[in-house]
């Protein structure tokens, strides 16, 4: 009888939400009320920047320039504002605000392809192999799970650009939590004119009458089916179904996602392109009070394959790195500064990385096509194929010191000489600035056991709130 409740009401809201509405949210949050419904008090953030496909830690933020000439590729070291810190001539801008973040430089792992390193760091996956779609959740949908508070205006977790898939895999996801925990997403270029995130604070007040009209409408039937109705379903449909009104509706929500309302001079300090608005957006959604905000850098200003998978197949390393370079150098530091700025740095943590490092030596492999950052097909070009042994995270924010290096890879950036972490410690530091206790979090599976996320993993003390 409790399996035909079950299905009966979620019919039933399948039901009238179609019938009436038109709406897709209440069903979300129907669904995440019933899975978890008490959550903790939002007192941090984390922004995440994901860079699909492993930037080169050696010809960024971990150079070698006394190591052997098919290692340390052409570029230089400079110094930044923070004295004993260098990092790629690539990044001036980044060089001068060095003291506003952390650079981890011992991160390492044994998943060495794109879908097995990108579930080991987002998820904790401890599979080696590929897969097509996740085992485990992750980190952000855990986050979306936990943190779950039914009368935000905005959803909790939103990815802009959503980190989802490489290539035929899916490469994050909730997994077991079930499709009620998937970010809100917003797609498109946000530093077009035309630019709009669909059902987000309707901006005609006749649309946003009629919309009120018609939810009035049907919370007059509902109230009038409520009084036969002995299982309480139609009050908690009427709160689901509020909750999407106030997101469609809402002109704190559309003030949030409007870059628009920023000065000119703050969106040129980003960068007026793809990753620089997708930056200022994930700003202004973490100071309106969502939870988490997820972005990926990929398309046209990573090169001809889109991506930062600088095999010599694909593009030649050197040229992809100095190309995109002035996209993400402006896009980052104006992200890092604006969270100082705003004073959002105690309780906003960012987050910058990949699945991985690229290979410390070069290869040298014939071009599959030419094009932006690649040379004709045929040409034998340089690259750097995938390496989990060393990759370099960047952190600022989050009340953590900042200015300082955390760890250290050999001379030649093949392997962690001193303080080696792991994907699991960097999850338990996000959990940590989240305000959950990693020893007693658990989730419930398929089969309703309670398990804990992870049994490995602590925080990294380095990166632990300062103050």
């Amino acid at each position: 009888m409790a399996r035909m409740n079950h299905v009966n009401r979620r019919q039933l809201l399948r039901v009238g939400l179609t019938g009436f509405t038109g709406l897709t949210l209440p069903g979300l949050y129907r669904a995440r009320a019933e899975s978890n419904p008490t959550a903790p008090a939002s007192e941090t953030a984390i922004i995440l920047v994901w860079l699909r496909g492993g930037q080169s830690h050696l010809d960024t933020f971990d150079m070698k320039p006394l190591a052997p000439s098919d290692y340390r590729g052409p570029f230089n070291p400079v110094d930044t504002n923070v004295p004993g810190v260098q990092i790629t001539e690539l990044y001036p801008r980044l060089s001068q605000c060095a003291d506003r973040f952390a650079l981890l430089r011992s991160v390492a792992h044994n998943a060495g392809g794109h879908p097995s390193g990108s579930l080991r760091v987002l998820g904790g996956d401890p599979a080696t192999a590929d897969k097509t779609t996740p085992t485990y959740p992750d980190w952000m949908s855990i986050a979306s799970y936990l943190r779950h508070n039914s009368t935000q205006q905005l959803p909790n977790y939103i990815a802009i650009n959503p980190v989802d898939r490489y290539d035929s895999f899916q490469i994050a996801g909730p997994a077991y939590l079930g499709p009620s925990y998937e970010p809100f997403q917003v797609t498109g270029d946000p530093n077009k004119p035309e630019f709009t995130v669909p059902n987000v604070g309707l901006r005609d007040p006749n649309a946003t009458r009629r919309l009120n009209e018609r939810g009035e409408l049907r919370r007059n039937i509902d109230r009038m089916r409520r009084d036969i109705d002995q299982t309480g379903l139609m009050r908690a449909f009427d709160d689901f179904d509020a909750q999407a009104l106030r997101l469609l509706s809402s002109p704190e929500a559309a003030r949030a996602f409007d870059l628009s309302l920023e000065a000119d001079k703050l969106r040129d300090r980003y960068g007026r392109n793809l990753w620089g608005q997708q930056c200022l957006m994930a700003r202004r959604l973490v100071e309106a009070g969502v939870d988490i905000v997820a972005t990926e850098f990929d398309g046209p200003l990573c090169g001809r394959v889109a991506n930062w998978d600088d095999h010599a197949v694909n593009h030649h390393v050197f040229d992809a790195n100095a190309y995109r370079a002035p996209f993400f150098d402006q896009a980052i530091s104006a992200l890092i500064e604006d969270v100082y700025d705003r004073g959002l740095d105690k309780r906003v943590m960012v987050v910058v990385t990949g699945e991985f490092g690229r290979t410390p030596r070069i290869s040298h492999v014939a071009s599959s096509g030419g094009g932006v950052a690649s040379a004709p097909k045929g040409t034998v070009q340089p690259g750097r194929d995938h390496w989990p042994r060393a990759n370099t995270m960047l952190f600022a924010g989050g009340g953590i010191q900042t200015g300082q290096v955390i760890g250290a890879t050999d001379a030649r950036g093949e392997d962690p000489i001193s303080r080696h972490v792991t994907p699991y410690d960097f999850l338990m530091t996000i959990f940590h600035h989240l305000g959950f206790d990693h020893v007693q979090l658990g989730l419930k599976s398929f089969a309703g056991r309670r398990n804990p996320i992870f049994t490995q993993g602590d925080p990294i003390r380095e990166l632990s709130r300062s103050a």
